[in-house]
């Protein structure tokens, strides 16, 4: 195993966003929000958050965590829609910092030898 087998990821603060004066049906308030850090998600205390907004939200969370091209979409767009058709508000996804993790302390899984593709190794 190489001695350095450490890959950053993004923390990230996944906020809601209301348009002034409308109506909300998600439950949410302009301004609440979770953070992420690895695969930590947080809440704040006494707050909580729609299952339903955050199923909208997951699928896209280990790709934000990533650093990516900056010609990706995945790295311009920061909204996504609630996902009721009928309730106005956005949930706005922040890079927030970076954080440092090594491969040895997230899996058991080694990593492949230097020079070897992955393919090779299955």
């Amino acid at each position: 195993m190489s001695a350095d087998d450490s890959f950053t990821l993004y923390d990230l603060r996944v906020e809601v966003i209301c348009p002034p004066g409308t109506r909300i049906l998600c439950g949410a308030k302009e301004g609440d929000h979770f953070t992420l850090q690895g695969e930590m998600l947080h809440l704040p205390s006494g707050q909580g958050f729609s299952i339903y907004s955050l199923a909208a939200v997951l699928p896209l969370l280990a790709a934000k965590q990533r650093p990516t091209h900056r010609n990706d979409w995945m790295t311009t767009d920061t909204e996504i829609a609630c996902p009721d058709p009928n309730c106005p508000s956005r949930l706005k996804i922040i890079r927030t910092g970076k954080r440092i993790f090594r491969h040895g302390e997230t899996t058991v899984v080694p990593l492949a030898p230097q020079g070897v593709p992955e393919e090779v190794q299955s």
